[in-house]
């Protein structure tokens, strides 16, 4: 089993350049372990952890509806923004500058078989990431992501979650709102959540902003215990 992952920090990039480099590597690990299958072979297969920001724009994932996109063609092109259907888990959601998005691409036959244990341990990384700058954040029930004040009328989610899994090869992944324009949730019906709040790590804290390279590495360190994996920082 292969528990190096190598980390990528993609930057700024566009949301379809990224979505078509993660099915590209997606793809990598796949055929690999199809070909493994077929030849009797067990060549090990790679892990990839993809950080970028992304230009303002919505997705919808593929069990999601379209009404809770509240904008049409033009209003989109007016608020700078794009939009794609696509082939995660979860309804809709926003990506922008200043949100922490986070593609982990594991083959989980190197970690474990488990995509409930998966995803709940990407919550854990994000909880105890805000536990260091002294918030108490936590799962919802029946709901995937990391909120705060759960179960009471102040609830409000900071980080969104959403993954597609297939041969136990996992692809998409989570996205912290760390200094995000919040005003681009107005614009839609977030997850499909009805009378939900959202919210960012800089307003949480009252402060303009917080560094993002800071997060990363904490994010990192969380990930690398939970996952007990150990981390590979590739330059791209």
């Amino acid at each position: 089993m292969n528990k190096t992952i190598d980390i990528q920090d993609l930057g700024l990039k566009d949301y379809k350049d990224t979505w078509d480099y993660q099915e590209a590597l997606f793809k990598s690990i796949l055929d690999l372990k199809i070909r493994n299958r077929r030849e009797a072979t067990n060549e090990p297969t790679s892990n990839y952890f993809l950080f970028v920001e992304h230009p303002h724009v919505y997705t919808l994932g593929k069990s999601g509806d379209m009404s809770n996109l509240l904008l049409n063609e033009e209003q989109l092109k007016d608020k700078g923004a794009t939009f794609y259907k696509i082939n995660r888990g979860g309804d809709i959601t926003y990506h922008g500058p200043g949100q922490i998005v986070g593609y982990p691409i594991l083959d989980l036959d190197n970690f474990f078989t488990d995509i409930h244990k998966y995803l709940r341990l990407l919550e854990e990384m994000i909880i105890l990431t805000l536990a260091e700058y002294g918030l108490k954040a936590e799962r919802s029930p029946g709901e995937t992501g990391v909120w705060l004040d759960v179960g009471t009328p102040f609830a409000r989610k900071i980080c969104a979650m959403g993954v597609r899994a297939s041969r136990w090869v996992t692809m998409h992944g989570f996205a912290l709102n760390v200094n995000a324009d919040l005003g681009y949730f107005d614009n839609i019906i977030p997850c499909g959540i009805r009378g939900k709040a959202v919210t960012s790590l800089n307003v949480e804290l009252g402060v303009e902003r917080i560094s993002m390279p800071q997060v990363k590495e904490k994010l990192l360190k969380h990930f690398s215990t939970l996952f007990e994996a150990e981390l590979n920082t590739v330059t791209v």
